[in-house]
């Protein structure tokens, strides 16, 4: 599956990473014609650097979406009726009838005190917050896209509800052309609504990503954002939020085998390799790699001729010969929709001093990694590459399965030409 929406040019560290290189760092390697100059002049180095892209513009994301029409589409008089404009839009808030939640309040459009646009924006005087965050789609390959994501706590509007007792979790949906079988949903702990878990951004009613407003497409004029979790608990046009007490999901995907708990998984794709080369020259490879709720310690990649009988007892090739990549440093121009690539404002775990991340790489982001492999024999090659993640595991363990997320290693054909 292809890599989506890394728009941005990411090229300084990735010059600087080859260039540090130099000729003592390639001790031991194959002679090529790049020993004596590792500089991005090499066209396989400057096709390489010119592929890494950190924030993604709204427009090149990747995208996941349902609708027939799709809702954003829709011509103007109808998305102003449908509550699909900042002008009229509407959240609801309301106890499940289906259970026996207590709330002092409701917010709906019934009784005329529905949160609009304008009373979102006040709260955003006090309360917005913004934080990167890497969307993907648990049954996708690979990222759809980084992201800064602004918006406001979801916790701010729920407490207005005074909500008292029986209340175990929060259903929520978005606009659907108000047709049932449209309907896509998902649902979470009040807890992590409520309590935000170390570290951890909250979960927020976004309108802004990349410092400027969210579009239709992306989910606007109002989504909700789940930052450790996968794209299908951000839902998207949200225009409604039920306070329950029942202690199950209701999510959309549930009934497609999906794990609706699961937390984003570490991962590493290659987003440049080249698929021939010449025999005895060096090998250039970036990629990038999703940081998961388990961190990021390595990225490496493994070389094997074809064909190469691996164990059948080992599927995860935890013996292979794997060899550390580089995990490029945060990058000094950001991208995106970003005006000179600067960030709006200071996102959580940013330095307010120098708005720059205070640990990295960051969770639930995006890391840019980078190798140079020795020239090879002429032959035909597989090329892997994995994750090692903080609790020292690597990809895809811990969690292999493939409905809570993919995160299988990626494999891609090299061949080596005499």
């Amino acid at each position: 599956m292809a890599l989506y929406g890394y728009v941005e040019q990411h090229c300084e560290l990735t010059r600087r990473y080859f260039l540090g290189l130099g000729a003592a760092g390639m001790a031991g390697m194959a002679v090529s014609p790049l020993l004596a100059d590792p500089s991005p002049r090499s066209p396989q180095l400057t096709e390489a650097i010119s592929k890494l892209r950190y924030l993604t513009p709204q427009v090149d994301f990747g995208t996941v979406e349902r609708g027939k029409p799709l809702p954003y589409t829709l011509p103007e008089e109808k998305l102003k009726a449908a509550g699909m404009t900042r002008e009229t839009w509407q959240l609801e808030v309301v106890p499940d009838p289906d259970s026996n939640p207590v709330m002092e309040k409701s917010l709906s459009k019934e009784q005329g005190n529905a949160l609009d646009f304008s009373g979102l924006m006040k709260l955003a005087d006090n309360h917005a917050v913004r934080f990167a965050k890497v969307m993907t789609c648990n049954n996708g390959g690979s990222p759809l896209g980084m992201g800064i994501w602004e918006g406001v706590p979801l916790r701010e509007i729920i407490w207005f509800t005074r909500p008292k007792e029986n209340i175990r979790r929060v259903f929520y949906h978005g606009y659907h052309n108000d047709d049932p079988k449209q309907l896509f949903q998902s649902s979470m702990p009040i807890g992590r609504v409520l309590e935000d878990p170390p570290g951890m951004p909250p979960v927020i009613l976004c309108y802004r990503l990349n410092g400027k407003p969210l579009s239709g497409k992306r989910g606007g004029p109002v989504r909700l954002i789940a930052p450790e979790a996968y794209g299908f608990k951000s839902v998207k046009w949200l225009n409604r939020v039920v306070l329950t007490n029942l202690f199950h999901a209701n999510d959309t995907y549930a009934h497609g085998n999906n794990d609706v708990d699961s937390w984003l998984k570490t991962f590493a794709r290659m987003l440049s390799a080249p698929g021939r080369v010449k025999e005895g020259e060096l090998i250039p490879v970036t990629g990038v790699a999703q940081v998961g709720i388990s961190g990021l310690r390595k990225v490496q990649v493994w070389v094997t001729s074809k064909p190469t009988n691996l164990p059948d007892d080992d599927p995860y090739f935890t013996r292979g010969d794997w060899r550390d990549a580089e995990i490029l440093a945060p990058p000094t121009h950001w991208g995106g929709d970003l005006a000179d690539g600067r960030l709006p404002g200071t996102p959580l775990g940013f330095d307010p001093k120098t708005n720059r991340p205070k640990t990295w790489p960051m969770r639930y982001a995006i890391a840019h990694w980078a190798s140079l492999i020795p020239g090879l024999a002429a032959g035909k090659y597989d090329l892997r590459c994995r994750t090692i993640d903080d609790n020292g595991l690597a990809q895809p363990l811990p969690r292999p399965f493939r409905k809570s997320g993919r995160n299988s290693i990626e494999r891609k054909t090299l061949i080596v030409e005499a």
